[in-house]
């Protein structure tokens, strides 16, 4: 965030305005106490001096340094991770869940009128790919801001070769750079908010333990796959019994030192306790078990070059 954008939103939250400039779409607005009747001018400024040192705290750390090849090739492992690098994969609706699965990312698409406790991501990937001029297939076209068309897996799975799959699949077969890049994308939007979620006292840590792990491009696509496959560990209602299980856990989980391939290491190792601590934790009707191998298999990869 630019430091005239940063003072325009330290004097737009001490008016009492409901807008962070700068901050990005997903962004939860400022709760302006003005506007209900409960807060005061005090209590303002103390809210944008929080957030003000929360970006002092981060404006020093540049984005993830990736060339564009190592970004494409994190997006083909990522690929291969989620759906074995085929095309058919890149639409999936998984048994259980209540959403599709697109991209090579599997990006979550929940129905019309349906919200579940996962971050949907889909939207923001069709908004990214029209903001790079990708031309979008007819049915994101037409649900963009409503949700996916299809209700339940059964329709999802009766339609799979019906024209609008059929091109759906087609422009996510023809744009695994472009997805790539909103991968990583997603990653350098990530730690701002993990520090922000993150209590006081562990911020410095959890920024340490991040840069770390993506000194080299093998971390990068450790901080990459995860945050796309779990998240960055924010979010309420990604929680069972109180924990997390997102990228913020993971870095909570570590206190090593070294760079380079004992970040990996560790990062993976940190990553193997926090989903299996997810599966102890989760409820017995989802028998998450059933998925933990595969889960630990992926983070295995981390420590792999």
């Amino acid at each position: 965030m630019a430091v005239n954008a940063m003072s325009e939103f330290f004097i737009t939250e001490v008016r009492g305005e409901t807008t962070r400039p700068g901050i990005g779409r997903g962004a939860a607005k400022v709760c302006t106490l003005e506007g209900n009747g409960h807060a005061s001018r005090r209590q303002r400024v103390l809210s944008a001096a929080v957030a003000l040192a929360i970006w002092a705290a981060t404006a020093s750390v540049g984005a993830v340094e990736l060339s564009r090849a190592d970004a494409v090739r994190i997006g083909r492992k990522i690929w291969q991770n989620e759906c074995a690098g085929t095309i058919s994969g890149l639409t999936s609706w998984n048994s259980g869940e209540n959403f599709a699965s697109l991209g090579i990312g599997h990006f979550i698409w929940y129905p019309k009128g349906v919200r579940g406790p996962f971050e949907e991501s889909f939207p923001e990937l069709i908004d990214f790919a029209a903001r790079s001029g990708a031309k979008l297939p007819q049915v994101a076209l037409a649900n963009r801001s409503s949700g996916c068309p299809w209700q339940t897996r059964a329709e999802f799975l009766a339609a799979s070769d019906s024209p609008e799959l059929r091109e759906l699949r087609k422009f996510l077969a023809d744009t695994v750079d472009l997805q790539a890049q909103f991968l990583v994308q997603r990653l350098q939007q990530a730690l701002p908010k993990m520090l922000a979620a993150a209590p006081t006292a562990q911020r410095a840590a959890i920024q340490q333990q991040f840069e770390r792990v993506a000194t080299t491009p093998q971390g990068c696509y450790a901080l990459v796959d995860y945050v796309n496959f779990k998240g960055e560990g924010v979010l309420d209602t990604e929680r069972y019994q109180g924990q997390g299980w997102g990228l913020l856990q993971v870095l909570q989980g570590m206190n090593g030192s070294d760079r380079g391939r004992a970040a990996a290491q560790e990062f993976s190792e940190s990553a193997r306790r926090v989903l299996s601590q997810r599966v102890k934790n989760s409820p017995p009707a989802r028998n998450e078990a059933r998925w933990l191998s595969g889960w630990l298999q992926r983070v295995n990869t981390y420590a792999q070059n």
